[in-house]
């Protein structure tokens, strides 16, 4: 009889195989032709399988980002005690974008790009993982909130959270407009500005 240590590592197999198809398929065929049967047959296991492991197509990039997620939260917890949360959240942002970037931490360069050129030809996708990283604020708010020292609910941590999320946003636009700057440069770029402050004066001269 298969011991459940076997099992588990049999079928995280699976699943990593199922995933490196997906992407091999989606840079070859792009992703809307990519169907779930070929994904599977890839593989050598059934369509039925594919649904024990993914609901669909799109839960594939989730990986990547479920896998940066993980990251962040264990980059943040090792970050300096006496750092200003702010501080942690760049470092450890930034981190995580620049080991998909290189390759580091387990990640493959080429499945990032493929989910970044995938992400900037299909609104529905991008949305999709838009809602996936909104789904793990509150997440991210628990993770600060011990780092500060403070109880799950206090609003600062919610708050600083939330601004990381649009942070890491705002920064993959900026990476679209132009391709020749890495995003992690364009985050650290947007953190910096926000930690410059963002409570500008209004302009000199301005009626009112």
């Amino acid at each position: 009889m298969e011991t459940a240590s076997l099992r588990e590592r049999k079928k995280q197999r699976t699943r990593e195989a199922l995933v490196d198809a997906a992407f091999g398929l989606f840079q070859r065929k792009g992703f809307e032709a990519t169907t779930v049967d070929e994904i599977a047959d890839s593989v050598e296991v059934s369509a039925r399988t594919f649904f024990r492991y993914f609901e669909g197509k799109d839960d594939l990039l989730l990986t990547i980002q479920e896998q940066q997620f993980e990251l962040l939260f264990d980059l943040i917890r090792a970050r300096p005690a006496d750092e200003a949360v702010l501080d942690v959240v760049r470092h450890a942002s930034v981190e995580v974008v620049r080991a998909a970037e290189r390759g580091t931490h387990g990640f493959d360069p080429e499945k990032v790009s493929c989910m970044q050129s995938l992400l900037a030809a299909s609104p529905a996708l991008a949305a999709r993982c838009r809602a996936f990283s909104s789904a793990r604020t509150d997440e991210l708010a628990d993770c600060l909130a011990a780092r500060m020292g403070v109880p799950a609910d206090d609003p600062r941590a919610s708050l600083v959270a939330s601004v990381a999320v649009t942070t890491v946003q705002v920064a993959m636009a900026w990476h679209e407009r132009d391709r020749s700057v890495p995003l992690s440069d364009c985050l650290d770029r947007a953190f910096l500005l926000l930690a410059a402050g963002v409570n500008y004066p209004a302009r000199s001269g301005a009626d009112g």
